[in-house]
């Protein structure tokens, strides 16, 4: 048996032998999903990705090592572990399949049963090999000490400022938080999300990290407080960098004045902020203009002023609060979770409690989940 965890794409154009197929996978605890086509199966794959995929080779339309081509053309589904099924004990289709990196293969008159548990057998094979590699990837980041999330909150008179962060699976990933104070006056307040997962995510955020800290302390130096000006200095930066091409990021930027109390917004791709309004208590999004870090040359960043009353709660977080998994697939709502949110401040929650309730739930969550809080003239949450 096999854990109900884990999924399997199986792909035939033999209706009968895959239904057969699914059947047996679903006794032995698979969660299974199958494809009488590999044109079916990529569209498929665009809202599901298995832990595994058994192709059938010969196929119409697009046979089995074209369909394991275009996986490996896609950054995305690259990786999935793929194995042929055939009905030739033929070596140079074999090695073929395998020159595609196809972990093995399976031959169609093999017992089910065997399929299986070489398919279960397979699976665990990968999963120690990942293991191994996240715990030596583990080692290293501890023995370096680098962080991409602060572990010091910045005092400020007036403010009450938190966080709550969540790796996902507890692999460092793409979302990365900092508090630059430039100087005497000015504290920024950085929320950014790479795009994509683990390590391959995070192996970038401290590139951008770079950038954005260098952008605003030379516009500081400058007397340039504009983040629309700081963001659109990072995107011309990050868009001609050949190392970062096509390597996404959305990006919240706060700037927060210490004499006057005022806030200034400039996003890139994020999800509006929260802004809680403790007198009326109306929660309000407020939506950037800005396009993603890298995209294209010209971000058409712009600023906007925030000012937030007595008691009012500002929040910035990133899409891993609002995705979740549904039938299968990864499915995103905003207005769920801005709703969520509203009824637990309208109950007197308090920012600490609201962390304790998401630590609770992070067993559910399928991406990086980070939330900034910040809250006009109350004590420390």
């Amino acid at each position: 048996m096999t854990s109900a965890s884990q999924s399997i794409l199986l792909v035939d154009d033999n209706p009968l032998f895959l239904k057969l197929l699914a059947q047996a996978f679903t006794r032995a605890g698979f969660t299974c999903h199958t494809a009488n086509s590999a044109p079916e199966a990529l569209s498929m794959l665009k809202a599901q990705v298995p832990d595994i995929i058994l192709s059938d080779y010969e196929m119409p339309e697009m046979n089995g090592l074209e369909f394991r081509q275009h996986l490996l053309d896609d950054a995305h589904l690259k990786d999935i572990p793929f194995v042929f099924l055939t009905a030739f004990d033929d070596q140079q289709i074999m090695y073929s399949g395998l020159d595609l990196r196809a972990i093995d293969y399976v031959i169609k008159d093999t017992p089910v049963d065997v399929i299986i548990a070489k398919i279960n057998n397979l699976l665990h094979t990968v999963n120690m090999q990942r293991q191994l590699s996240e715990l030596e990837i583990r080692k290293t980041v501890a023995a370096l000490n680098i962080k991409a999330v602060p572990q010091k909150l910045p005092k400020i008179n007036g403010f009450d400022i938190d966080l709550w962060h969540q790796d996902f699976q507890d692999i460092p990933g793409g979302d990365f938080i900092d508090f630059i104070e430039a100087d005497d006056r000015y504290l920024f307040i950085i929320l950014g999300d790479i795009m994509g997962k683990k390590w391959k995510a995070w192996f970038y955020t401290f590139t951008y990290l770079s950038y954005i800290r260098a952008a605003i302390r030379f516009g500081v130096s400058d007397n340039q407080y504009s983040g629309a000006a700081m963001l659109q200095k990072i995107n011309e930066v990050i868009y001609h960098d050949e190392g970062l091409r096509d390597i996404l990021c959305s990006l919240s930027l706060i700037c927060l004045d210490k004499q006057t109390g005022q806030l200034s917004y400039t996003g890139a791709g994020d999800l509006p902020l929260l802004h809680y309004h403790s007198l009326t208590q109306e929660i309000r999004p407020i939506e950037s203009t800005g396009l993603l870090l890298g995209m294209l040359p010209d971000g058409n960043y712009t600023g906007q002023p925030i000012t937030l009353a007595e008691g009012d709660q500002l929040f910035l977080f990133t899409d891993g609060l609002t995705d979740f998994v549904a039938d299968g697939a990864k499915k995103s709502d905003y207005q769920q979770f801005a709703g969520h949110l509203k009824q637990q401040l309208d109950g007197g929650v308090t920012f600490t409690e609201f962390k304790e309730s998401l630590q609770k739930q992070s067993s559910k969550w399928v991406d990086d989940c980070s939330i900034i809080y910040i809250c006009k003239n109350l004590p420390h949450a």
